[in-house]
């Protein structure tokens, strides 16, 4: 297995280098959207799997690497085959992995985060992804299944205190589920949550890869956009995470490359696309066509039109 992998396009970081600290599967959740399949093995105990030099010395090796063949890397990003604060040795390897000069970001289910060792371990890194899929124990334990010692309300307390502490960028990411936490009750839960908590950007995501279970769909564009409208009440910047991770930080003056990496992140309202087009002096057939290719999908909320990226399937996520 590859301690070091990448940079791979990131939807979030632009070219990220993967660190993996954790073997295959050994995990706090057995999340059934999860795009690596069923847990193997959950464990809440914190323990070390590599030694940190062998962990900084993969890395050192790939970016010098990618480096070479002229290769950019804007973030070293811990997201490894398991949850990577289950590394006893997290602190140790950010702080190791300092003198590279480059931001770095760790990716987490936060299910340890009410651990005050975790919390400290997470201040060493520039940008924190925590997940916060439910605001109310049944529905975490549908989707999330944790380990059976772990408590949702102690993850969110943990969460909160973070973000109060965390001087460098806290995000959240958020994975709805048709029929599961796609309701109204439920995106008002974790709205009032991320109120809170205030991110500085609250991410809305759907499976766009084979799931663990087979059961799993993303939830449906109508309550996706219903989603970033109510979080946009309660945070300041919310974000979609529902396109192909190879376009969706284009910026091409094509204007369909842009239309699909915009709407990907952002529903974009009628005269948005009607003033892109006019930029890119591309006329409103773009749009039917998009549409009538099921490229596009356009919604209607509270008397305006909106446009969105349609949810690629897991076999073509293109």
């Amino acid at each position: 297995m590859e301690l070091a992998f990448g940079p791979v396009p990131s939807r979030r970081l632009g070219r990220s280098l993967g660190i993996n600290n954790i073997p295959p599967k050994i995990c706090t959740y057995a999340c059934t959207y999860c795009q690596l399949g069923r847990t193997i093995k959950m464990q809440v105990d914190r323990r070390e799997f590599y030694s940190p030099e062998k962990i900084v010395e993969a890395v050192r090796h790939k970016v010098a690497a990618a480096l070479a063949s002229g290769e950019a890397i804007d973030y070293l990003t811990f997201v490894p085959d398991g949850e990577p604060t289950l590394d006893s040795n997290l602190a140790a390897e950010i702080a190791a992995l300092r003198d590279l000069q480059i931001p770095l970001a760790v990716i987490s289910n936060a299910s340890l985060v009410w651990r005050q060792d975790v919390r400290d371990d997470l201040m060493g890194a520039d940008w924190v992804s925590l997940k916060v899929d439910a605001a109310n124990t049944s529905t975490w334990r549908d989707i999330n299944r944790p380990h059976g010692r772990l408590d949702l309300h102690n993850i969110l307390d943990g969460i909160s205190r973070f973000a109060d502490d965390f001087e460098g960028r806290f995000v959240t990411e958020t994975m709805l589920i048709e029929g599961v936490n796609d309701d109204d009750h439920s995106l008002f839960e974790i709205a009032g949550f991320l109120a809170r908590a205030q991110p500085s950007t609250a991410y809305i995501a759907v499976p766009t890869r084979p799931p663990a279970e087979p059961h799993v769909r993303p939830a449906p564009e109508e309550r996706i956009h219903r989603a970033f409208q109510l979080l946009s009440e309660r945070v300041d910047r919310v974000e979609l995470l529902i396109g192909y991770e190879g376009n969706a930080f284009a910026s091409s003056g094509n204007p369909q490359l842009d239309l699909l990496s915009i709407t990907a992140v952002h529903p974009m309202r009628r005269d948005a696309v009607e003033q892109l087009l006019r930029r890119d002096g591309a006329s409103w057939e773009l749009i039917e066509t998009l549409v009538q290719q099921e490229k596009l999908v356009e919604l209607a909320y509270e008397g305006s039109h909106f446009y969105l990226r349609r949810i690629a399937s897991p076999e073509s996520p293109c």
